[in-house]
């Protein structure tokens, strides 16, 4: 395991905040951070011991040193820091694993490495292969990534505002403008290495490792991650695994259908909101 140089809690910006009995562990995605979980952490954290961090790539994250192209141009390295964190923070077993995105393989990858330490996964607009291959249908050809990746090369400003109209619900414009914002802060240097690792890899093989109990929430569009990749991944993990479906546009239920997917957690993990 490669390790921060800084401690984890401190390199990832890593907070506790509520008192419930159980931990639950929220992580975000790709030009992200932790604010993309704002709308749901008042309830939760009702009933749950939250923890929030920010991946070293988030433009949240202030010194740059910490992200290392090369070494997280693998998931693994982020599962490490996953696991390092979550034991510097004394949490080494039983934690509920949110995972947006980019995260919900993170996590598969450390329930693998690390089999205790969650009771449950929850994969949120989580996919292990975005390019279409043979019978699996991803959501792209490998044109449409190279165009994504050269779009982020060459005009890193405008890629944001555009790509968070594709990915965020329209009807909630605010939403919108603070996904933008986040990938804005990001930096572009990061951008380029990161969206290579996302959008070329390529997890299939472990789901079939994964034995924590999983839920897959999908909404009903999302440009990002078809519903294909959820029925695949249902099939694939494992261990119990189910899918749920979120009545919303986009790649980001938790902020343009914030109370529906709290209402999805509750019926999982047994809260009332």
């Amino acid at each position: 395991m490669v390790a921060l140089e800084r401690s984890p809690k401190a390199a990832m910006n890593a907070r506790i905040i509520g008192s419930g009995s159980e931990t639950m562990v929220l992580a975000h995605g790709f030009g992200g951070d932790q604010s993309v979980w704002d709308k749901v952490l008042p309830c939760l954290t009702k009933h749950y011991q939250v923890v929030l961090f920010d991946w070293t790539f988030s433009g949240a994250v202030k010194d740059p040193n910490l992200f290392d192209p090369l070494k997280y141009s693998s998931y693994d390295a982020f599962a490490d820091d996953l696991i390092a964190l979550l034991d510097e923070l004394h949490l080494e077993s039983s934690l509920v694993f949110v995972g947006h995105s980019m995260s919900g393989m993170i996590g598969c990858i450390a329930s693998i490495k690390r089999p205790q330490l969650f009771n449950r996964l929850i994969l949120v607009a989580a996919s292990p292969r975005y390019i279409n291959i043979d019978d699996y249908e991803g959501g792209f050809d490998d044109a449409t990534i190279d165009g994504i990746i050269s779009s982020i090369e060459s005009d890193y400003e405008n890629w944001t505002s555009n790509f968070a109209l594709l990915v965020v619900d329209n009807s909630d414009p605010i939403s919108v403008d603070n996904l933008a914002k986040c990938l804005k802060r990001m930096r572009h240097e990061f951008a380029v290495p990161l969206a290579k690792t996302v959008f070329r890899s390529d997890k299939r093989d472990i789901l079939d490792k994964v034995t924590t109990p999983c839920t897959i929430i999908q909404t009903t569009n999302d440009i990002v991650v078809p519903g294909s990749v959820a029925d695949y991944m249902h099939k694939k993990i494992k261990g119990k695994s189910t899918v749920e479906i979120v009545n919303t546009n986009g790649h980001f239920p938790q902020l343009t259908a914030h109370l529906e997917f709290l209402a999805v957690l509750a019926e999982i993990l047994g809260f009332e909101i």
